[in-house]
């Protein structure tokens, strides 16, 4: 049952397949011109840029293996489920309306979806290639590393959502001193 719906769960190290090395050839682009894009303009710290090393050295790594494509498509799945999220984010504080519902559900779907997957999910992957003994020792350092970044990154989202709440909380709570002087109540 395991794997039928998901593969990547039940056999790591396998042999890549056609549409696996397709994949992986796009993601290696994409990945290669965003790494270029992000050093060029400076727009990404150390953590992002690691990201994109980390992910292009095991997209390199599993074509030139033959192999492991199945997790490598996992992972960069994974990883990238959470980015039409930012994308939303960055597009409502452009347009002003990031401070709104809009944006507060933006937010709370990326850390929900972030937090499951990829510590979750990533997790039980991750426990899955260390157990097999099929999958070489570079993929399996290569994904203790991916999700070691990974933690850091949810460090970093949950300090984010710390702030956020508290921020929210005290309007709130000027809000309601303001009410109270002013005579309404609620």
């Amino acid at each position: 049952m395991l794997r039928l719906y998901f593969p990547f769960l039940s056999s790591p190290g396998s042999e890549n397949t056609e549409l696996q090395i397709l994949a992986l050839l796009l993601s290696l682009g994409y990945f290669l011109f965003d790494m270029a894009w992000c050093v060029y303009f400076q727009t990404e710290g150390p953590v992002m840029l690691a990201h994109h090393t980390l992910s292009i050295l095991g997209i390199v790594c599993a074509l030139g293996m033959g192999e492991s494509g199945i997790e490598a498509c996992a992972v960069l799945f994974g990883s990238e489920i959470t980015n039409p999220l930012l994308q939303a984010r960055w597009f409502l504080k452009q347009m002003g309306r990031y401070d709104s519902l809009s944006g507060d559900l933006v937010d709370l779907l990326f850390i929900t979806l972030f937090a499951s997957v990829r510590i979750g999910v990533g997790g039980r992957m991750l426990y899955c290639e260390l157990v097999s003994p099929k999958p070489k020792l570079v993929m399996k350092v290569g994904g203790v590393a991916i999700y070691a970044l990974s933690c850091v990154f949810m460090v970093d989202i949950a300090c984010f959502a710390c702030r956020k709440t508290r921020t929210k909380y005290r309007r709130w709570q000027e809000q309601q001193k303001l009410n109270n002087a002013n005579g309404h109540i609620g």
